[in-house]
């Protein structure tokens, strides 16, 4: 018989320790009642779920209830202890999840919004790159003009200069013609004056000769 008691005692108490590690929790659904006057008395007007807002018209402290307005209009009576100056926790950990949720969406698009500009950064990064690249290019070109410039403005000096020396020339060969031109002519009056001369000489040679050769001829005649 002991050993019997000892074995119901042993199952009873791994009964009770099993009911023991089992926990459960109290549900938030709750529904009070909305009343028509200030007892239990008083017929039901309607349920009231849990966190449902409503508007205090007037408190019985004697009763413990008190007269309330629902956000459909129906006026009665709840007990006063059952109404709380904060939303349910059940409402609280609702709005709570929202906002988490919100959050959540906002770090979401935050986080896009921030890659989006990390990829645009980069985009704006590689053309500035781009751009400097050219502007390098173009820089060097415009060194390139401006030596060639430099150089077309020397050789355009150059030619000026040898304009003006071939200009300079061309007078110079201007006046040798016009002096050759005068020397020519001088030449050939001169020329003339020499063969005008020449004849007059000859013409006087001429009338001179017969007279002496006639004296001559006088002469060793009265001899």
């Amino acid at each position: 018989m002991l050993v019997k008691r000892l074995i119901v005692m042993l199952l009873l108490c791994a009964v009770a320790g099993l009911a023991q590690a089992e926990t459960r929790y109290v549900s938030d659904q709750l529904e009070i009642t909305l009343r028509t006057g200030t007892s239990t008395s008083h017929s039901i007007v309607k349920m009231l779920k849990s966190g449902t807002p409503l508007q205090v018209l007037q408190t019985d402290p004697n009763t413990g209830y008190t007269q309330v307005r629902t956000p459909d209009g129906t006026e009665g009576w709840v007990l006063s202890r059952f109404l709380m100056d904060s939303p349910a926790a059940r409402d609280q950990l609702a709005a709570a999840q929202k906002k988490v949720a919100e959050l959540n969406l906002q770090d979401r698009k935050a986080t896009n919004a921030y890659n989006e500009l990390k990829s645009r950064n980069q985009d704006l990064t590689d053309q500035v790159n781009k751009l400097k690249e050219k502007n390098g290019q173009i820089a060097q070109q415009l060194s390139e003009i401006r030596r060639t410039a430099s150089n077309a403005l020397a050789i355009d000096s150059e030619n000026k200069e040898l304009k003006s020396k071939l200009l300079s020339l061309q007078r110079d060969l201007q006046s040798v013609r016009q002096e050759n031109e005068s020397l020519k002519d001088r030449t050939a009056r001169d020329w003339f004056m020499v063969g005008a001369g020449v004849v007059i000489l000859g013409i006087v040679i001429g009338l001179i000769l017969p007279r002496i050769r006639v004296r001559k001829r006088s002469s060793w005649d009265s001899l």
